[in-house]
């Protein structure tokens, strides 16, 4: 087999959908109530869902800058293990592992099984005392699907996949569009538009949150650089996908905003709290279509659930690659160059996560340790670009000022939640420092405990066999792997271990 016919990296295509697929979740269907009631006008809630967009763009030509500069997946991990921050970069890991994006992912799953059940409610009758394990088996068969997909070629298999989820949440957002300017155009829906800017909040206490709420809803348009081994020829693919992606989102957002305010009063949407914007939006638009509207959103959430696996694992697998987590996470495919480990890990823990009882409450409290994470990346570009440390020959450069600007605007981002959650913000650090705690005690001083490596060891042959893989100790990218593939032999078990530190 040549080695054209052999790769499983994504083109354009499937970048893009990667893109707008992971953008585009349950933020949109919730995030402008809340935008709404910090602004307290439609004029200035659209100019925030505006400013949201045009910070976001600047976030997206320093990760574009980092992708192309620095071609190893695993996003700002790899960045900032790339300036020799290695504690720094372990401990924000530790945080992301064991809590921030498996307890993500089990928000999203769970979200899933009950609008599933919402979904099914005309047509099948779930006793109350089952609905907890029906939710829960619906959550489960959705990410093992998933999961047995990612197993696969990226290329054949999971893109694909994730093309068809995101034409299901564009068509979901057009619906709403349509339906919206229709009411505008024909069914006097324009009384909202008549004074845009009045009794607008202008505290910089509440447009801050209101930007807060905004970036929330654009959040994950970085997912190529946790992957971006995968990612053919990375310099055209990598910001076009982001720029296309980024502007057809702001177009959607910007767009659904304008029809839920041409049929839904600011009072209706300002009591959609805890009901989501989309399902009270459906509900007085479109009559008996509303029924199928929760069976929509749990398809744009499986989209979701998608990127998060195609992400969380890659990231667990750079980790594993420069031995920050157990070898065996690392092993690569030799057929599909699919994590494969990684991805069944991050699954199981998704899965494990969703037993817990207040997810959402777990994830306030690391809610800020994602800008906190983003300040320390762009630190690293900025350090890169000062100290002239080589980078790939091909890599895309902007002007310094972006990754000041939006260093800027990610401190200020990481300030609110310690003013507006003390209490949370204090749990979030002190998890980081357990994860500088870990990192000084078993890889810093090199003082692993005989049992640990052993297992480790043992545990890296058995997923040799069981994945068919092999486990990738370097920072060596896909290609190079493909390139070794010949020299592997049939019989995995052969295949050397080299000694991790964990």
């Amino acid at each position: 087999m040549s080695a054209a016919e052999h790769d499983n990296r994504i083109g354009l295509f499937g970048a893009t959908s990667y893109v707008v697929g992971n953008i585009i979740g349950s933020g949109i269907f919730v995030s402008p109530s809340g935008i709404l009631r910090r602004t307290n006008s439609v004029g200035l809630s659209l100019i925030i869902w505006v400013v949201s967009g045009l910070i976001t763009v600047l976030g997206a030509f320093c990760y574009i800058e980092l992708g192309t500069a620095i071609r190893e997946s695993g996003a700002d991990f790899a960045y900032i293990c790339y300036v020799k921050w290695y504690p720094i970069a372990f401990a924000f890991m530790w945080v992301n592992v064991i809590l921030t994006y498996p307890a993500s992912a089990a928000v999203g799953i769970e979200t899933f099984g009950e609008y599933v059940l919402t979904a099914l409610e005309p047509i099948v009758c779930i006793e109350a005392t089952n609905r907890a394990i029906a939710k829960k088996l619906f959550a489960f068969a959705m990410i093992l699907l998933l999961t047995m997909t990612n197993l696969l070629s990226l290329k054949r298999y999971a893109s694909r996949l994730q093309i068809l989820f995101t034409a299901a949440k564009v068509l979901a957002m057009i619906i709403i569009i349509v339906t919206g300017f229709y009411y505008l155009a024909f069914r006097g829906g324009s009384s909202n538009f008549s004074n845009l800017m009045d009794h607008s909040k202008y505290s910089p206490g509440d447009l801050t949150l209101a930007v807060y709420g905004g970036l929330w809803a654009y959040g994950g348009y970085n997912v190529l650089n946790f992957g971006i081994e995968e990612i053919k020829n990375p310099r055209r693919t990598v910001p076009l996908a982001f720029l296309i992606g980024l502007a057809l989102v702001t177009l959607l957002y910007l767009t659904i905003n304008v029809a839920y305010f041409a049929v839904l009063s600011q009072d209706e949407m300002l009591d959609s709290e805890t009901i989501a914007v989309a399902q009270q939006f459906a509900t007085k638009a479109l009559g008996n279509f509303a029924y199928a509207y929760p069976a929509i959103i749990g398809i744009v959430l499986c989209g979701t659930t998608n990127s998060a696996i195609f992400s969380s694992s890659r990231y667990m697998f750079a980790a594993a690659r420069r031995g920050h987590l157990p070898s065996s996470v690392a092993i690569l495919n030799i057929d599909t160059d699919s994590p494969r480990v990684a991805v069944v890990a991050f699954s199981l823990l998704t899965m494990a996560m969703s037993f817990i009882g207040d997810i959402e409450q777990l994830i306030n409290y690391v809610i800020s340790l994602s800008w906190f994470q983003t300040c320390f990346t762009l630190a690293a570009l900025i350090w890169i670009r000062f100290k002239h440390i080589p980078v790939h020959e091909k890599a895309l450069t902007f002007n310094l000022a972006i990754p000041f600007l939006y260093l800027l605007v990610s401190i200020m981002l990481v300030a609110v939640p310690i003013y507006q959650r003390p209490v949370e913000t204090a749990i979030g650090v002190g998890l980081l420092l357990s994860g500088f705690m870990v990192y000084y005690a078993l890889l810093k001083t090199r003082m692993t405990p005989q049992f640990l490596r052993n297992l480790n060891e043992s545990s890296t042959e058995a997923c040799q066999k069981f994945f068919l893989g092999v486990p990738q100790l370097s920072t060596g990218s896909s290609a190079e792997v493909r390139q070794r593939k010949n020299t592997v032999v049939d019989n995995t078990s052969n295949v050397s271990i080299k000694e991790q530190k964990f």
